[in-house]
Order: C-alpha cells, then structure tokens, then sequence
C-alpha cells in the first residue's frame, strides 16, 4: 500500500490565523465567537472545552469588561461593527486578509455605479458579508445554469467576484456565459490562491490515486468542493469526518491511497489518519505473512533481538529506507525502532522532496538526534549529516579561494541566505552581484557560483559570509567579450527586455545589453517606452553601433521591411486623394496622419478655399479628413498635402473683395437688365 499526501492540503492561513487568534484571546479571559471559527466539529469541541463561546448574533452577547468577542476568518457584514461599537463590546477582527480585500472590492463596485455579482452559496457567512459591503444588492450565482435564467439589463454595468473557497472549473464557467449574456460586463477572479492550489493538488493526486480520502466536516464548503473534485477523477473517494469513521474492507495492500483535507481540518486530525491507515497497512501485510507462513514456528521477538543493533543521540549511522509518506522518511536501524527523519530535517533547502532523493531499499546516512520521541521512534537527521561535510568542503574553500556552487533559499533585509553544501551562508545585498538590484527577489531559488569572504569558527554554527560580486564581475566581462566577438553593425539579434527607463530599453542578446533608444522603437512616434515595450519582452532588433571599449551597443526595431516610407510612392502616388486623420496643429499649418508612421503638411494655405487665420479655426485634432498628395520627397521624408485641392470648391465659401452691389448680377455672368449691350466678352 501507497500512501500519498496531497502538497497542499488542511489548514489555510486565514483559518489558521483564526483559530490561533482565538486560543490567544483565550489566555486573556473569556471568548465568544460570532459564529462557528471553523466548519470542524473536532476543532469546535476542542474550543468548547477551552471555555469558548459560540453565539449567532451580537445580542446574544452580554456586555461585560472579560469578554472579548470574535469575528472570525468568514468575515460579517457593515452593520455587525456597528452592532458591537454601540453596545461597547470589545472584539478582535480575524477576518481572513482574503475575504477582507473581497469585502472592500465588492464595496468600491458597488459606489462606483456596478451591480455586484458573487459567486458562491448565498447561504455561506463569507457571502453573506461581501453582500453587506454591496449594499445588500448583490447577485449571488452559485452554478451557470442560473446565469441563463436570469434576464440581464444591459443598461447597466456589472461586476463578477468569487467567494475565496469557490470551485475554480465553475467560477470559469459563469464567467464565462456572463460575458456572452451581458455588453457590459467586468470580472476579477477572487478565490484563493491556497483553495485553488489546494483542489488543483486534489485533482493531481486523485489522477494517479486508486482510494482517496478526504479529511473534513460535511458542513464545509471546501471539503465538499474536494469531494466533487476528486470524484469527478476517482469514483473511489471519500470524504468523512473522522478517519474512524472509514470502512477498512475497502482497501488493500496494493491500494495507492490519496490524502488530502479541507481548509478547515485540523493538522492533528491528518496526523492521525496517515498513522492510522499505516498501521492498517502493517496488519494486512502481517494478515498476509501469517496467511503464507502459517507453519513456520521460528519466533519473530527472538530473531529481533539478535539483529539490534545500540544507539545513542549524537551518533552518525547508515539504514535502509523503508518508505517515504508526506516528506518523512522512515529509516531501518536494525535496531528495536525504526527511524524517521521528518521532512524539515531531510534538507536545509524547504523545496527539496524526499520522495525526488530516495526510494524504498536505499542506504542513507544519518544523524541521531533522539533515540526516543516519547513515541518510541528515533529521530534522525539527514542535513545535519551534509551539514558535516559541508563545513569541510567550506573551511578547504576559504583557504584555497574557490568558489562552491550554492541554492538561494531565502531573501533576508540585507542580502541572500545561500544553501551551499547543507550550510546556511549570508550573502550580503553589495555581494550578490556585480551591478546594483534593488529586487533580490529574482535569485530566488538560483543556483550560483560564490566565493568564502570571511569564516568565523569560534561562533556557533560558523559564522560565514559568502559573495560573488568580483566573480560576477569576471563571468559578465567573459560573457560581453564573447558575444561582442559575433556582432557587427547591421547584423539582426535576438533578446529579452531587462529593464526599461525613460530614454529607452535594455535588451539582454546573449551575455551582453544593448540599448534601444525611444526613437528607435519604431518608425511612428513614440512617446512612453512602456506603451512598445515591457520587461520580458522578446524582440529582434538590429545593430546601429558597437562601441567595443566600453561594451555599449545600440539597437534598433527600425527595418527597412517595416518601414512605412518603403515604395511609399507606389502606394500614394502624387495626386491622389487619401482620408487622413489630423494629428498636430502649427501655426503654419497642419500635420496630417495618412497611416501610421507617415504624416503629411498641409500648409495654412491648402487649408480651405476661403482665407484662414488659424488652422484649428477649420479643422481639429482626430479629424479625418480628404487630402491630395502634392508632393513627397523620399530623401528628406516630407509630403505636401492639399485639403482644398481634394475638394470641389463651394462659392458660398470663396473669400474675395468684390461687392456685388447689383441686384440683377447672376451666376451665369450675363446682365439681364441690357441684354443688348453684353457683348460676347
């Protein structure tokens, strides 16, 4: 039998956070909880017999100086505070951080004019709170069925959110049936990132799971939502309160059993299951042994104690792994226990799985830490023991000046924590490379080259500070004088925006930087550096210029394939009309936008037929408007453009001085008052 722990299962941090809140204010006199802390009646019963309270409403709550009233991580609703500070209670707001950031969205939403929209279960207190931040007016949906049989106004505006512990696969697929029922329609996906990752790591495990348990209390929403997750996968699955409750004729020793437990079952409620379905595990096997063996009479105690070996704390041993579940590796001693090495005492580096390292039947060498947990098992070390050699391979280090490959495994306020060899090494922030970061953040789980700057063996554990500026410094100079060697002006590269300032963006293209200044990042103008171009982008560009002294190149996105000038005059031939849009205004004129890239001037005097003093006095910014093309000089890159040339002229508009003070003046130019003194002139 296989037993497999789900990564990420039981306690999130805001009931965690809850739960701990609530025993802390226990210490300091009586509590009384606005509603259930958890959907856990183990957890429940625990908290009553601390002396913990449970009402429904403030009223229920009698006004006294001990009493200490809270709000647990499901949050409540704006009238509940107001409830309190009227009778002048004292509470403690243990509102999940989560839900809190909910309630306040729900809130802005609502008072900017947005109908709320929720999806959960109405029924549920964490709903019921974000409906009060919403003005009571919210819609709660809790399948996508619902969504087609409401009528949606589409004179108004609406605004989906999730209740933190929402099934991801539904909240998907109401939003999406919204955004085909409704025009105007926004959404924010605010459940959980533990409750995703948490039924992401259900369904993993149920995948590959032939029984799986799931750890939780019928009344919680979470654990059901587990339940149908795994379901959906494993027709095997249970959910069931308490690991005393499963009915053991369902499993076998050729059984992979998966494990996992809602947001609000208790650590000790998963210990005791995973312990309990190994015992099971060890009586079939035995059931089994004694079934095969029956007439074999030799005496099991007897053999054991001719094969035990002494133990005591300190000592370094070899055993065999016998298994691996939930990151503790269990150890063959040879002695009257068997070993455990719990997960935290496996590696220094958090991130490391057992499971990836060893497998049952492998040797593996050991520090004893206890010979007895109070449980009869032995405790043991297996970073303590690579601890050991690496202070070894650090002191040689130190002397002989070369560098040791090290994990980064922790950002601190002044530097980097580095794992090198099993041992904790502080990198200073000055140390950790050859320019400055002010993000240490992006070493996260890097691993890298560092030298022993200073070793001090009279502190306990040693006191170590590694860095690898000076080395830093050398790789990127090797790296730059590589990659300069294949570049020259005019060549196409390749690399990723690193960082981008006002003036242009850096651009990683194998081992060295170059610079794409803010006129280079296209033909068209443009005036941020964000609005082309953000950190992580991937570009080609073009070398313009290698200064090989200083390392400085600069690059270009400009290319004669895309530039709008090319075989411009086979596309706007002079004298034909285009539609352009208005884009810059000029005393002398307007500049007109013909495509993106390519702007032409139309002088003051091709404005209009008729005189004009200003060109805004005609025409404005984002007008489109008729042009000829007058002129195009490729070499200096200007058009001449003409409005009024694009245009039939209307006399009503032509400006001129002369004053008809004749009533019988018509458009034909003849008089007709003396018809017989026109002459054919």
């Amino acid at each position: 039998m296989e037993i497999i722990l789900a990564d990420v299962h039981g306690f999130c941090f805001g009931v965690k956070r809850a739960v701990d809140g609530v025993y802390d204010a226990v210490k300091k006199g009586r509590v009384v909880t606005l509603g259930p802390v958890t959907h856990n009646k183990r957890v429940l019963a625990q908290m009553a017999d601390a002396g913990v309270s449970v009402v429904n409403s403030v009223d229920e709550v009698s006004v006294r100086k001990d009493i200490t009233v809270v709000l647990r991580a499901h949050g409540v609703a704006p009238h509940v505070y107001e409830e309190l500070n009227e009778k002048g209670l004292k509470y403690i707001d243990l509102t999940c951080p989560c839900v809190a950031d909910n309630q306040k969205l729900a809130k802005k939403m609502h008072e900017d004019g947005f109908v709320v929209i929720v999806a959960g279960d109405a029924a549920h207190p964490e709903v019921v709170g974000i409906n009060g931040w919403a003005g009571d007016a919210a819609i709660i949906i809790s399948s996508f069925e619902e969504v087609s049989n409401r009528k949606w106004d589409n004179r108004r505006k609406y605004f989906l959110i999730s209740q933190t512990t929402f099934s991801a696969e539904i909240f998907d697929q109401i939003s999406h049936l919204l955004h085909q029922n409704i025009k105007n329609f926004s959404v924010q996906n605010t459940i959980c990132k533990a409750t995703i990752d948490r039924q992401n790591a259900c369904a993993q495990l149920a995948k590959k799971a032939t029984k799986m348990l799931i750890l939780g209390d019928t009344t919680s929403s979470n654990s059901k939502k587990l339940y149908d997750i795994s379901r959906n996968l494993q027709k095997n699955t249970y959910l069931i309160e308490n690991i005393a409750d499963l009915d053991l004729k369902n499993f076998s020793t050729c059984d992979i059993i998966g494990i996992t437990a809602g947001a609000s079952t208790p650590p000790d409620a998963i210990k005791e299951a995973i312990k309990l379905m190994s015992e099971i595990e060890k009586n079939l096997n035995n059931a089994e042994v004694v079934e095969q063996e029956s007439n074999e009479t030799e005496n099991f105690e007897d053999m054991l104690k001719e094969s035990v070996t002494t133990l005591h704390t300190g000592q370094v041993v070899t055993g065999k792994v016998i298994s691996i579940v939930n990151g503790e590796v269990m150890v063959d001693l040879q002695y009257k226990s068997d070993g455990i090495i719990q997960r935290g005492q496996f590696s220094e580096n958090s991130d490391v799985n057992p499971s990836d390292e060893v497998s049952p039947g492998d040797e593996i060498t050991v520090f004893v830490l206890r010979v007895n947990d109070g449980d009869g098992n032995v405790l043991l070390s297996k970073k303590r023991v690579d601890a050991q050699r690496g202070y070894k391979d650090i002191d040689a280090a130190f002397v002989s000046k070369e560098p040791l490959m090290g994990k980064i495994v922790e950002v601190t306020k002044g530097g980097l924590i580095v794992n090198i060899g099993g041992v904790r090494v502080f990198v200073p922030s000055s140390q950790v490379s050859a320019r400055f970061t002010r993000d240490l953040s992006e070493f996260m789980g890097q691993e890298l080259l560092f030298s022993i700057l200073e070793l001090d063996k009279s502190k306990r554990p040693w006191r170590i500070i590694g860095g690898r500026k000076e080395l830093a410094a050398k790789l990127e100079k090797e790296a730059r004088d590589k990659a300069l060697e294949g570049l020259e002006e005019g060549s196409k590269v390749s690399g990723n925006v690193t960082s981008v300032a006002k003036f242009g963006a850096f651009v990683d293209i194998g081992g060295v930087d170059g610079l794409i200044h803010v006129t280079e990042l296209g033909w068209g103008r443009t005036k941020k550096v964000e609005d082309a171009l953000k950190v992580g982008d991937k570009v080609e560009a073009y070398v313009i210029k290698i200064n090989r002294e200083t390392g400085k190149i600069s690059l270009t996105l400009k290319s004669v394939e895309n530039d709008p000038w090319h075989n411009l005059l086979t596309r706007y031939p002079v004298g034909s009309i285009v539609i352009g849009k208005v884009v810059r205004m000029m005393p002398f004129g307007a500049f007109i936008e013909i495509e993106e890239g390519i702007d032409g001037l139309v002088h003051i005097s091709q404005i209009a037929h008729k005189h004009v003093k200003h060109p805004e006095d005609v025409l404005s910014i984002g007008q489109e408007v008729e042009v000829k093309i007058m002129e195009i000089d490729t070499d200096k890159r200007r058009i001449s453009l003409s409005v009024k040339q694009a245009i039939d002229m209307d006399y009503d508009d032509y400006d001129d001085d002369y004053d008809d003070d004749y009533d019988d003046y018509d458009d034909d130019g003849y008089d007709d008052a003396a018809p017989e003194e026109t002459t054919e002139e």
